[in-house]
């Protein structure tokens, strides 16, 4: 499914199908782009939640080291900053564990750092800016595997993540066999309208023989 998806669907796409579904807001925010690697990610959510501190805890990395090592292949880790600007939770490190355990990226709703490292290990990630400070002091995971809010989407563990360029959407498990479906359907039909267009077909006359724009 992951390589059908990533073959034949792109995020517009699905999100219109998730329209037709009425799931409207699965999109996450605007200011979520690719940070390196691919600029296509397809997983199941592995989810975490990051919080804002301000002390050093007595093991500031105890809830980080465990939820990077539950990461099971296949999923995409989603991390949650409650939209914080004041650390950056994912590096280097976490990458390489986790692309270790087998996930197929990370979307991170805030800050990102040892960017071009991440870079040099070809692990895509999708973040809202880079920033070189520690999380120490700054931040702490408090859960993971369990429902967040992630640049406005309410996410929980299992739903499918697919990014590109165009952004990142959550795809609720539970409306995943009819949204692929609807999707497919939807590209054929974009399919025939582009070939039509091109060939000097008035949108008027395309739009109503397909019914998609």
């Amino acid at each position: 499914m992951f390589r059908q998806v990533e073959e034949q669907l792109y995020t517009a796409v699905i999100s219109d199908a998730l329209d037709e579904l009425g799931s409207r807001d699965q999109a996450l925010r605007e200011f979520l782009r690719p940070i390196s690697g691919s600029e296509r990610i397809v997983g199941w959510a592995r989810t975490i939640s990051c919080v804002d501190v301000y002390h050093i805890p007595e093991n500031p990395y105890a809830m980080e080291i465990e939820a990077v090592d539950s990461i099971l292949p296949g999923e995409v880790v989603v991390v949650s900053t409650a939209g914080s600007l004041q650390n950056a939770p994912w590096g280097e490190l976490l990458s390489t564990a986790a692309q270790a355990r087998g996930a197929r990226g990370a979307v991170i709703d805030g800050l990102v750092r040892d960017v071009r490292k991440i870079q040099s290990i070809d692990f895509a990630v999708f973040a809202r800016g880079i920033k070189p400070v520690d999380s120490k002091g700054r931040g702490t995971i408090i859960d993971y595997n369990v429902p967040i809010d992630c640049a406005g989407v309410r996410i929980s563990p299992g739903d499918l993540i697919v990014a590109d360029y165009d952004g990142v959407i959550a795809v609720p498990a539970e409306v995943l066999p009819n949204l692929i479906q609807l999707a497919l359907e939807k590209v054929r039909k974009e399919d025939g309208t582009r070939a039509e267009l091109k060939n000097g077909a008035y949108l008027k006359d395309v739009y109503a023989k397909y019914g998609v724009l």
